[in-house]
């Protein structure tokens, strides 16, 4: 279903979005942009209000041309009437608010409260994580957040991954917010939800009968779930070298694909059920202890090499990064599902920096026929495999064999593919335009609960807790623009499975 069809019915209430970190990325390259695609597509309320705050001193005017520039650049409707870009630019106004010391909340409050703005009120954190709870404090002790979620008018949080460092940082930062917000006020976004192939997987599942069937133990070999980026840690050398690719990848978006991969069909389309059935996949997962850990968790880190026929620098010579870092920038695992649907099913799951294309996706590869019949004609036959990708080519491909026309009979594999661009003749929405306009609807389907981070953190710590007790890792052990450390390849290998190759 589209996403005009989807949100035409909705009543979407006027509402007060604050923005901290203005100033940043984030706000410059996907916020601005979503809320104007949003606005030239007639899915905002009105009224409706863009309130732009950073530590950094500007003005509204200041504000505006910043936005206007990062309109032009990043949204996908930059061509859109000059007049309704300009129309979109007079929602915006700017307050400054320091969250460290507080300074200027005051005025966030005063400006909040002013004639013609919206009192439902919802506060994107697009900050560094140690800025969440000072935030919130201060929110509070302004009095800026109402009592509940529910109430009129209501406040929500939108918070950033990561949500926490390990178990107890998450549990502490969750402490902290809500002394102020409830947890129906909390929105923790993963922007991997709102990609259009990720929401498609549930319809794919369970709109189509043919498939739901073929979805367990007994016609499934394994999975894979690959997210893979040619590019090194450019400007966030100095985060990523404090949070490395287990963090940063591992613990929200892939296992949140995962969730959605092996969930049980649930009740209804609706946030509880959705949630409720993506835990118990969660609860599901067979922990890894720590002396456990070398046989199904493998990491790597980039050294030098060339990607396009240019030469690539290591990871220990990028910007921010320690020379003598051991943070991995590669990480491939091997998970079991201790379920009825999938036990036995292992799912291999990776993702790495510098590796030779950006790709991200999910493939499920079926058992092989159980009696072949053409091995006079064909020594080996390729298995089928369903692919879902995510990103950058959206679409869904099925591979199966088929005869190759002539007299004699000779066995070829072909691809059934279906693409989002090609079929439906529009680009998908960025997703971050449809998580806000759920923030601001107050649908919390594509946001992870806090069960959901607690749980995923929970089957993390055995890894970490192994990585902690071996010696430091011989870095780096794969080059710029290879597919990763040849011990990910020997982990499958030993299973007598091969990693797939997008």
């Amino acid at each position: 279903m589209l996403l005009k069809e989807v949100l035409t019915a909705r009543q979407i209430p006027s509402c007060s979005f604050v923005i901290f970190g203005a100033s940043g990325d984030l706000t410059a390259r996907k916020l601005i942009p979503a809320l104007h695609v949003l606005f030239c597509l007639g899915f905002l309320p009105s009224p409706f209000k863009i309130v732009g705050t950073s530590r950094k001193p500007s003005s509204t005017d200041e504000f505006r041309v910043y936005a206007r520039d990062s309109v032009a650049k990043f949204s996908r409707m930059a061509s859109a009437p000059s007049e309704q870009t300009d129309a979109f630019l007079d929602l915006i106004s700017f307050a400054c608010a320091n969250p460290v010391t507080s300074d200027g909340f005051d005025e966030l409050a005063e400006h909040l409260s002013s004639e013609g703005m919206p009192a439902n009120r919802l506060f994107y954190l697009a900050t560094p994580p140690p800025e969440f709870e000072p935030i919130a404090a201060a929110l509070g002790a302004k009095g800026l957040v109402h009592e509940s979620g529910n109430s009129t008018p209501w406040a929500r949080i939108i918070v950033e991954k990561p949500f926490g460092r390990d178990l107890a940082s998450a549990r502490e930062l969750n402490r902290n917010l809500q002394s102020f917000f409830t947890e129906d006020q909390i929105y923790r976004i993963d922007h991997y939800l709102g990609k259009e192939t990720v929401q498609n997987f549930l319809v794919f599942r369970f709109a189509n009968a043919i498939f739901e069937p073929l979805w367990n133990n007994r016609y499934v070999d394994h999975v894979q779930i690959s997210v893979c980026e040619n590019i090194g840690v450019g400007s966030r050398g100095q985060y990523y070298d404090h949070a490395g690719a287990l963090r940063d990848m591992v613990q929200n978006h892939i296992l949140q694909v995962l969730s959605l991969i092996a969930m049980e069909p649930p009740s209804t389309f609706g946030a509880s059920s959705v949630r409720g059935e993506k835990i118990k996949v969660l609860n599901a997962l067979r922990p890894i202890a720590p002396d456990e850990v070398t046989k199904s968790v493998i990491r790597g880190q980039y050294g030098t090499g060339f990607f396009l026929g240019e030469h690539c620098k290591g990871y220990r010579e990028e910007n921010g990064v320690a020379k003598d870092s051991v943070t991995e920038t590669y990480v491939a695992l091997k998970l079991l599902i201790d379920n009825w649907r999938w036990a036995g099913v292992p799912f291999y799951i990776r993702t790495g920096k510098r590796m030779p294309k950006r790709v991200s996706e999910v493939s499920v590869h079926f058992k092989p026929v159980p009696h072949f019949l053409f091995r006079d004609v064909a020594e080996q036959m390729k298995d089928n495999l369903l692919a879902l990708r995510i990103q950058p080519e959206e679409g869904i491909s099925l591979l199966v064999e088929c005869k190759v026309p002539g007299l004699k009979i000779r066995l070829q594999p072909v691809k059934m593919d279906f693409d989002y661009g090609g079929a439906f003749g529009a680009p998908s929405p960025d997703a971050y335009e449809r998580l806000l306009l759920d923030a601001i609807s107050g649908d919390m389907t594509l946001f992870t609960h806090e069960d959901e981070a607690y749980r995923t953190w929970t089957f993390l710590e055995g890894i970490m807790a192994g990585w902690a007790k071996l010696p430091p890792p011989m870095y780096p052990n794969y080059a710029a623009g290879s597919w990763g450390p040849d011990e990910a390849e020997q982990m499958l290998a030993q299973d007598a499975r091969t990693w797939r190759r997008p």
